[in-house]
């Protein structure tokens, strides 16, 4: 009899290995994989975190970019909700910043001109006459140093030193960004950074999602932004200095709105500067502390994203560029309106507006952010 348990318990335990071969793949932890070699002949890393829920976060200490993010939708599917190239060919060939570190500054600097304890600096322009996202060969460029901590909770810690006068930038910056999969299906970034010369500092990452699991573009997924202002622009989309209120704007989205329900209004000056909406909103809470700033909600997929942020803003940018030519790592082509980036940042342009919190770094000083990306569904 006992014999006959013990064979009937191994069959079982036998048939789930069977009808559940993939059990194995939901242990959390992080593996690593060689991704391609850089033209110096370097190994660039391709690190996969995995949590006990089984969901899934690829990224290569190039550039620390999110390759693919594979997410449950509310039947169980997994499916990537982040825009990528298909291989590390295609990364160093460059892509319109799919998922990695920007730095040392997010965004724009207008004409490539700022002004640190009376001495000016110019750096390179790369975008309408200003300099955009770093300059010519921003972070996202880099071969980053990796070092991975494994557990039910895998994080991947990637450091990069930027020597003085990079990119026209003064001050050798020594920077860590780390990417934790968190239980709850949340991913999070902390950045550090300091420096030894007075400096500029921005850091963000660039990832566009799709929650629709790349099936259709944004248009009809769900935004709230919990913030009452904007930077409205000029025409090369430097901020005027106004913060504007967003009520009766295009840009309130202080309720859950469909991101195309106004992306269209050709009577409004700032979509048009914009090509739709590429701007930054100034959250209402203007508080260090870890706060809800942003929700998107994909009502097909029922996938539900809740951004957290220590940041003051958020440039939010519907993909307004993307024509197709680029197709992602399912075959898709990324066509215009096919991903929405939440870029947790200072605001556009600070070192020339007094009126923006400061994104100067001194020496003795830290530079710390975080922001978090938590997935459910709904």
């Amino acid at each position: 009899m006992k014999f006959r348990i013990l064979l009937l318990f191994t069959c079982a335990i036998l048939l789930v290995a069977f009808i559940n071969p993939k059990s194995e793949k939901q242990k959390a932890g992080i593996t690593q994989e060689v991704f391609g070699k850089m033209p110096d002949g370097q190994e660039a890393q391709l690190f996969t975190l995995r949590n006990a829920a089984g969901m899934e976060v690829k990224i290569t200490n190039y550039g620390g970019y999110i390759v693919t993010w594979a997410a449950p939708d509310k039947n169980g599917k997994q499916e990537n909700i982040t825009l990528g190239v298909p291989t590390f060919a295609d990364y160093l060939k460059g892509t319109p910043a799919f998922g990695p570190i920007i730095g040392r500054y997010g965004n724009r600097i207008a004409k490539g001109k700022l002004v640190l304890d009376g001495k000016e600096y110019a750096l390179p322009t790369n975008g309408s006459g200003n300099h955009m996202h770093g300059g010519k060969i921003g972070f996202d460029k880099k071969l980053w140093t990796a070092t991975s901590t494994n557990g039910t909770e895998p994080s991947l810690k990637l450091h990069y030193t930027s020597p003085d006068g990079e990119e026209g930038y003064p001050g050798t910056l020594n920077v860590d960004v780390t990417y934790t999969l968190q239980k709850d299906n949340a991913l999070r970034i902390d950045y550090r950074a300091t420096t030894d010369k007075v400096t500029v500092v921005n850091l963000t990452n660039h990832a566009y999602f799709n929650l629709s699991g790349m099936k259709r573009d944004i248009l009809n997924q769900e935004l709230m932004i919990k913030a009452n202002k904007f930077l409205p622009t000029d025409a090369t989309q430097i901020p005027t200095g106004e913060l504007k209120a967003v009520a009766g704007t295009p840009f309130d989205f202080t309720k859950p709105t469909v991101v195309g329900a106004r992306i269209n209004d050709t009577m409004d000056t700032q979509i048009k500067y914009g090509h739709g909406y590429d701007h930054c909103w100034v959250f209402t809470d203007q508080s260090k502390k870890l706060k809800l700033g942003a929700t998107v909600y994909e009502p097909v997929s029922g996938r539900y994203m809740e951004m957290y942020t220590t940041e003051p803003g958020v440039q939010i940018y519907t993909a307004n560029h993307l024509n197709g030519k680029v197709q992602g790592v399912e075959g898709v082509p990324y066509t215009k309106r096919f991903g929405l980036c939440l870029e947790t940042q200072h605001f556009p342009d600070s070192p020339n507006h007094l009126n923006f919190p400061t994104t100067t770094l001194r020496p003795g000083e830290t530079y710390q952010s975080t922001t978090v990306y938590k997935l459910s569904v709904k």
